[in-house]
């Protein structure tokens, strides 16, 4: 199997690049088809229209899951629309990565908020209408354009950030995984030493800049802090994960979502937990753990089960996670040694008691 590494086409991350958004989008095609939240299009709605000038634009509200019945939705309103831009967080993103795909037509990913490493991959999450993981589906190509305006990204509320950290976070461990087991990743072939590299510099700018810049969000302004974090949760874990690989942190998340009670949390708060569900499944040394755990700590990330809204889990529930975690198709099979149902109970059970004796210090 090849090595492989795949990106966007082109990556903007800076102040104010929303204005120029028409601009970049002018080469890829003459009619956008935009999708905004409800909420979002209060706020983006007339500078984007302003940055497109005379170009005519469609605008959609999203409906707020990433399902096929969404999709399909969307596909049958874009009309004469030639290019799709998303404006939003990681279900709007992976929703309209899916309608560019099926429509065949270019796509642009406006993240508003840095709360996952969605934007720039080839990969959109499906759910079902009830919010409970459905299938990852593989795209051919990275979007056309990734555009991020921090000055927006730092307005957004600090948990939204933080969040986007804990997706983040995860990035080094499977990459490291998945290369200890060389196992293929999300970009088809095994993973490069660039990717492995820019997967260690992701935890290392998390490590460095994580607190200075979720207290500096808190104050609504973008320091350097900010914009390296931006950049961390954005682009270097997204390829990081893409052509680095994925392994149990994630498919432990997707595990949690049959419990209903995690649906209220983001999907890196649920990550951020698979991590060091992830870790201890895998025997990782005291001191790896640690720097772990006082990072979630420092930052407010979920580090035991009641953080993520299961509180007093019954055997059975999290047998029923751990199960969901092990089906054939979930990655944590990428992991260097045989994953069993049994084993993964064990570890978030481990995980949990370790979190709670952390917080008790």
């Amino acid at each position: 199997m090849s090595n492989i590494i795949i990106a966007p086409g082109k990556y903007v991350q800076g102040k104010g690049e929303l204005s120029k958004l028409g601009g970049y989008v002018e080469k890829l095609g003459a009619k956008p088809f935009i999708l905004v939240s409800p909420s979002g299009m209060k706020r983006v709605k007339e500078p984007i229209t302003r940055s497109f000038g005379a170009t005519p634009l469609v605008f959609e509200e999203f409906c707020g899951e990433c399902s096929k019945k969404e999709i399909n939705r969307l596909i049958e309103k874009m009309g004469g629309c030639d290019v799709v831009i998303g404006v939003g967080g990681g279900k709007i993103l992976d929703t309209v990565k899916a309608v560019a795909y099926y429509a065949k037509k270019p796509v642009v990913i406006v993240p508003t908020i840095a709360s996952t490493d969605a934007p720039c991959s080839a990969l959109s999450v499906i759910y079902t209408d009830e919010g409970v993981f459905e299938e990852y589906l593989f795209l051919p190509a990275n979007p056309n354009l990734v555009l991020v305006d921090t000055d927006v990204v730092a307005a957004a509320p600090a948990r939204l950030l933080v969040s986007g950290m804990g997706d983040a976070l995860a990035t080094y461990f499977e990459a490291r995984a998945v290369k200890a087991s060389d196992s293929g990743t999300c970009a088809g072939g095994k993973a490069t030493n660039a990717a492995i590299s820019l997967a260690r510099l992701c935890y290392d700018t998390l490590i460095e800049n994580g607190l200075r810049a979720k207290l500096a969000v808190e104050r609504h302004v973008c320091t350097k802090a900010v914009e390296n974090i931006i950049e961390a949760n954005t682009f270097l874990s997204g390829i990081g994960f893409e052509s680095g690989g994925l392994a149990a942190a994630h498919a432990v998340h997707n595990g949690l979502t049959v419990l209903e009670a995690s649906h209220q949390f983001y999907h890196g708060e649920k990550v951020a937990f698979g991590t060091l569900v992830q870790l201890v499944l895998e025997e990782a040394p005291t001191e790896e753990i640690e720097e772990v755990v006082d990072f979630c700590l420092d930052v407010d990330l979920p580090v035991c089960l009641e953080d993520i809204g299961i509180i007093d889990p019954k055997p059975e529930e999290i047998m029923a996670v751990a199960e969901a975690t092990c089906v054939p198709s979930e990655t944590i099979h990428s992991m260097p040694f045989e994953v069993t149902a049994d084993k993964v109970y064990a570890a978030i059970m481990g995980a949990d008691a370790l979190g709670r004796f952390y917080k008790d210090k």
